[in-house]
């Protein structure tokens, strides 16, 4: 059998960057067990409501729902259980020292296979006020009347 080349998204956690401001992100591998494998390979997963945090100098994943694998025994997983996270050690030094400031968390932004590997992207995040949303959507909605006016322009309808 071939091994498996490139990246293929799973899930990617859209209203992270809706909420949040991303300052940096980190690619972590993810220790899973078989099961879990199998139901992410279905592409079956939720990023609602997930976050990690370092205990101890470990970087754990909390709150991301894999759901059980439908042909699992006895070996099932728990679906909300928490997981570990693969960083080199520099990497939790910096992200330790990062989330000692206040208002900066750790936030899962997609779950993706790379070279037959699960991998999460993680992103050191700041928190969005509700004016900085409403400044973001205004922005967004004002290049696509740009995008809209221009795609006229072009086709000689205005």
């Amino acid at each position: 059998m071939p091994k498996e080349r490139g990246r293929s998204t799973i899930v990617s956690n859209r209203r992270a960057r809706h909420d949040y401001t991303i300052l940096e992100t980190f690619e972590a591998g993810i220790v899973l067990t078989g099961t879990e494998v199998k139901s992410l390979r279905a592409g079956k997963a939720s990023l609602v409501d997930s976050f990690a945090t370092v205990d101890d100098g470990e970087v754990w994943l909390r709150g991301v729902h894999i759901p059980e694998y439908a042909q699992g025994t006895w070996t099932n997983h728990h679906p909300r259980r928490h997981r570990k996270l693969l960083l080199h050690r520099t990497e939790i030094a910096k992200l330790i020292g990062k989330t000692k400031q206040s208002g900066l968390s750790l936030v899962p932004l997609s779950l993706y296979f790379s070279d037959g590997k699960v991998k999460v992207e993680l992103a050191l995040a700041q928190g969005k006020r509700k004016h900085d949303k409403r400044r973001d959507i205004a922005r967004r909605e004002a290049q696509r009347e740009v995008a809209k006016s221009v795609g006229r322009a072009v086709k000689g309808k205005i």
